[in-house]
Protein backbone atom coordinates (compact mmCIF):
# COMPACT_ATOMS: atom_id res chain seq x y z
CA UNK A 1 0.00 0.00 0.00
CA UNK A 2 1.59 3.31 -1.29
CA UNK A 3 0.27 6.63 0.83
CA UNK A 4 -0.21 9.80 -0.74
CA UNK A 5 2.60 11.71 0.75
CA UNK A 6 4.89 8.95 -0.96
CA UNK A 7 4.08 10.81 -4.64
CA UNK A 8 5.05 14.20 -3.14
CA UNK A 9 8.10 15.19 -4.42
CA UNK A 10 9.39 17.60 -1.49
CA UNK A 11 8.87 14.13 0.90
CA UNK A 12 11.14 12.12 -1.49
CA UNK A 13 13.54 15.09 -0.84
CA UNK A 14 13.25 15.31 2.27
CA UNK A 15 13.92 11.27 2.80
CA UNK A 16 17.14 11.54 0.94
CA UNK A 17 18.31 14.39 3.25
CA UNK A 18 17.73 12.26 6.12
CA UNK A 19 19.87 9.11 4.16
CA UNK A 20 22.95 11.58 3.18
CA UNK A 21 22.57 13.12 6.71
CA UNK A 22 22.80 9.85 8.24
CA UNK A 23 26.00 8.81 6.17
CA UNK A 24 28.09 12.42 6.86
CA UNK A 25 27.25 11.75 10.77
CA UNK A 26 28.97 8.33 10.28
CA UNK A 27 32.30 10.39 9.39
CA UNK A 28 32.14 12.41 12.16
CA UNK A 29 34.96 12.27 15.05
CA UNK A 30 34.02 9.79 17.91
CA UNK A 31 33.51 12.72 20.53
CA UNK A 32 30.45 13.96 18.12
CA UNK A 33 29.48 10.77 18.08
CA UNK A 34 26.72 11.51 21.03
CA UNK A 35 26.16 15.34 20.18
CA UNK A 36 26.48 16.86 17.02
CA UNK A 37 25.77 13.63 14.62
CA UNK A 38 22.74 13.22 17.02
CA UNK A 39 21.53 16.11 16.46
CA UNK A 40 21.95 16.05 12.73
CA UNK A 41 19.77 12.64 12.67
CA UNK A 42 17.27 14.25 14.25
CA UNK A 43 16.95 17.32 12.67
CA UNK A 44 17.34 15.85 9.42
CA UNK A 45 14.49 13.10 10.08
CA UNK A 46 12.12 15.55 11.56
CA UNK A 47 11.47 17.33 8.22
CA UNK A 48 10.11 14.32 6.10
CA UNK A 49 8.04 13.12 9.45
CA UNK A 50 6.73 16.87 9.58
CA UNK A 51 5.83 16.43 5.89
CA UNK A 52 4.23 13.23 6.45
CA UNK A 53 2.41 14.33 9.93
CA UNK A 54 1.17 17.41 8.01
CA UNK A 55 -0.21 15.49 5.04
CA UNK A 56 -2.34 12.66 6.74
CA UNK A 57 -5.71 14.90 7.46
CA UNK A 58 -5.68 15.97 3.83
CA UNK A 59 -8.84 14.65 1.83
CA UNK A 60 -8.08 14.72 -2.36
CA UNK A 61 -9.19 17.82 -2.36
CA UNK A 62 -6.86 19.19 0.22
CA UNK A 63 -4.10 17.44 -1.32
Amino acid sequence: MQFKLENLLIWQKAVDLGEDMNQLAYKFPKEELYNLSSQIRRASDSIALNISEGSIPQSDAEY
